[in-house]
């Protein structure tokens, strides 16, 4: 999977870069149709925000974002977001394939 960082307006810190794609890759786990994520790191003042984008083939775009005054708590923050929603879209699939109810079977 092809993970693109950005930094707008300030300078990030390479531990936080190799934590970004750690974070990210691992993603993978709940759902492995992933094809690219877009991280997007912005300094406003005092706060740090922190925007991921996921790219998903076949289904539309997974956007999730995190605020703190830390770029890793932010991360944190965006990163669970993420995960929560792909675990919740994954679900939905496989709900609509569950086997029909027992007073719905046709009689003999």
């Amino acid at each position: 999977m092809r993970v693109q960082i950005t930094a707008r307006h300030c300078e990030l810190p390479d531990p936080v870069r190799e934590r970004t794609k750690t974070q990210i890759s691992r993603l993978v786990r709940y759902d492995d149709r992933l094809s690219s994520a877009e991280v997007v790191f912005d300094e406003e003042k005092h706060t740090r925000k922190v925007e991921g984008i996921l790219h998903v083939d076949g289904a539309p775009v997974v956007v999730a974002q995190g605020e703190d005054t830390e770029f890793r708590a932010a991360l944190d923050k965006m990163t669970d977001r993420l995960a929560r929603m792909l675990k919740e879209g994954r679900a939905r699939l496989v709900d609509h394939k569950a086997p029909p109810l027992a007073g719905d079977a046709p009689a003999d």
